[in-house]
């Protein structure tokens, strides 16, 4: 199995086993928008929690292991190569998920109106 075969599976594996605040955001906020996320989206050669397309805008929800500084050197070197392709990066924390549910959804939102009036200007 190649490596993009790999990462395909590996996402897909992610998906099957979402933790609960990966779920709690995708059944009760991303799945129901008018823009389309996806789940564990394989790019290049790194798996992002969500992102959608249309926007170039990802999702990454951390857990208490992106705190140990190898883990936040790997987090940053991803962010930084999609950044590289003129993809945004928002983070949140489970206890966020947890805790702050609305002020996360709030969030995106005006991520996401932001980036859409960027794309009528460009037009």
């Amino acid at each position: 199995m190649n490596r993009h075969e790999q990462l395909k599976a590996n996402a897909r594996n992610l998906r099957n086993n979402a933790t609960k605040e990966e779920n709690t955001l995708w059944y009760q906020y991303l799945k129901k928008q008018p823009v389309q996320w996806y789940r564990q989206m394989v790019i290049g050669d790194y798996i992002v929690d969500f992102y959608c397309r249309k926007m170039h805008l990802a999702i990454e929800l951390d857990g208490s292991q992106h705190y140990e500084e190898a883990q936040m050197e790997y987090d940053a070197k991803r962010t930084a190569f999609l950044n590289d392709l003129g993809i945004e990066v928002l983070r949140f924390t489970n206890t966020d998920i947890k805790y702050r549910l609305g002020s996360v959804c709030d969030a995106i939102d005006i991520k996401v109106a932001e980036l859409q009036k960027e794309m009528e200007c460009s037009v």
